[in-house]
């Protein structure tokens, strides 16, 4: 019989190292890339934010049922729904406190997707994302930090910040984030729209129980003489807010009669906190990332937000960009990153920019416009409102552009065929 001779060996296995992504911006982009790459690529994640604590602006944002989606699968949407508010109604008022009709702007998609079209305070979105992040082991978060340089190479991208600190990563994703807000109490349920010589003055709840509404109107103004960076915006609503305030009444609301104009003085005048900041946006066609760095959200393509995509848009780049990780590793070769990076921006920058001309096609709509061409806007408004709900047009998905809010980034085709 031949025996078998066996001979022990210390083998030593090597356990591949976790790819490692540094995150610049702790806003609701930056927070929700560092959940979806934890938790579904194996990254781990440093975040970064200039401010020395969670930001406290308490503006209300909008998130359609594209956004809200991703939400869920962040697992931040429930928690949301319970601090938000649900609108699905937009009623137009004219510049002398008429009422001349409502659309329902959402149903249609909610009934494709199941989730609603939510408001809900940018600082709770924040408190629920952060909330998540303490759940996870790979990332970590820290305030106070200015970046200072960035530097890259084949095979990894570092950043030095302003207090001398370092950190090296695989990837740098750049993620930030503008909103307003302003704060009141007073029942409103749907988001109202009233018509004025000047642009438009909107109303909307931010919280489930509408006890907490906020209200925004557009208007021009000179730069700020010192700089036009959020100080100098800042120092500019300290200086002119109470007359702001004023103006607005005797202005704008002056024709608005009624209750309803009524209303909206007392609102404005009653309004404790009233914040003033410039509506930035990048022009089209711009670089989105080079090397190893990639940008995200409003850092990439800030647009106007009169389409109210802002956070959805940024959402949507987090989950794109994080199954384009799991279709190709990222490995210290800048091949795999480029083809990533290259793929997130030819799926991506198509729905960007019909998001961001709807924008700004809202945002002329809000400009100043003489009486007459008031007048005929709010006739226009006024039967064409009455046709469209008499013919069930919002039954179709047809109202609020609805048939671009069932778009779910998880089912795009990532890569053609034969890659």
């Amino acid at each position: 019989m031949k025996h078998a001779h066996i001979r022990s060996q210390n083998v030593e296995l090597t356990t591949p190292t976790a790819p490692q992504a540094v995150i610049i911006g702790g806003g609701p982009a930056g927070l929700a890339a560092a959940l979806q790459l934890c938790r579904q690529n194996k990254f781990t994640c440093a975040v970064y934010e200039l401010r020395s604590c969670p930001s406290s602006l308490s503006g209300a944002i909008g998130v359609p049922c594209n956004g809200s989606r991703l939400l869920a699968r962040l697992g931040v949407y429930e928690s949301l729904l319970t601090r938000g508010a649900v609108t699905n109604h937009v009623t137009m008022h004219s510049s002398q406190g008429a009422t001349l009709g409502s659309v329902d702007i959402t149903s249609w998609s909610e009934s494709k997707t199941r989730y609603l079209y939510l408001r809900v305070k940018r600082k709770y979105l924040i408190e629920q994302l952060l909330e998540e992040t303490e759940k996870e082991f790979g990332i970590d978060i820290h305030w106070g930090k200015k970046v200072a340089s960035i530097s890259q190479d084949d095979f990894s991208v570092q950043v030095t910040f302003v207090d001398g600190t370092r950190d090296t990563g695989d990837v740098l994703l750049g993620c930030d984030g503008i909103h307003s807000d302003v704060r009141t109490i007073t029942p409103i349920r749907d988001l109202n729209a009233t018509l004025t010589g000047d642009g438009l003055f909107a109303v909307a709840p931010s919280e489930e129980a509408a006890n907490e509404v906020y209200w925004f109107f557009t208007e021009e103004v000179p730069m700020p003489e010192t700089d036009d960076d959020r100080d100098g915006w800042e120092e500019r609503r300290k200086l002119t807010m109470e007359h702001f305030k004023t103006k607005l009444v005797h202005g704008p609301l002056k024709d608005v009669e009624g209750d309803w104009g009524t209303f909206l003085k007392k609102l404005v005048i009653d309004s404790d906190s009233v914040k003033c900041y410039p509506i930035y946006k990048l022009p089209l066609g711009g670089t989105w990332f080079k090397g190893r760095c990639l940008l995200l959200g409003d850092a990439a393509h800030a647009m106007q937000p009169h389409a109210g995509q802002g956070l959805a848009m940024a959402l949507e780049d987090v989950f794109l960009l994080s199954r384009l990780f799991q279709s190709l590793p990222v490995t210290s070769a800048q091949k795999s990153t480029r083809q990533i990076f290259t793929r997130f921006d030819e799926l991506r920058r198509p729905r960007v920019e019909m998001f961001y001309k709807a924008a700004a096609e809202g945002g002329e709509r809000r400009k100043r416009m003489p009486s007459w061409k008031l007048t005929m806007f709010e006739k226009v408004c006024l039967h064409g409102l009455w046709a469209f709900n008499m013919l069930g047009l919002n039954r179709m998905g047809m109202s609020g552009s609805q048939g671009n809010l069932i778009y779910d980034v998880e089912s795009v085709s990532l890569w053609h065929h034969g890659r």
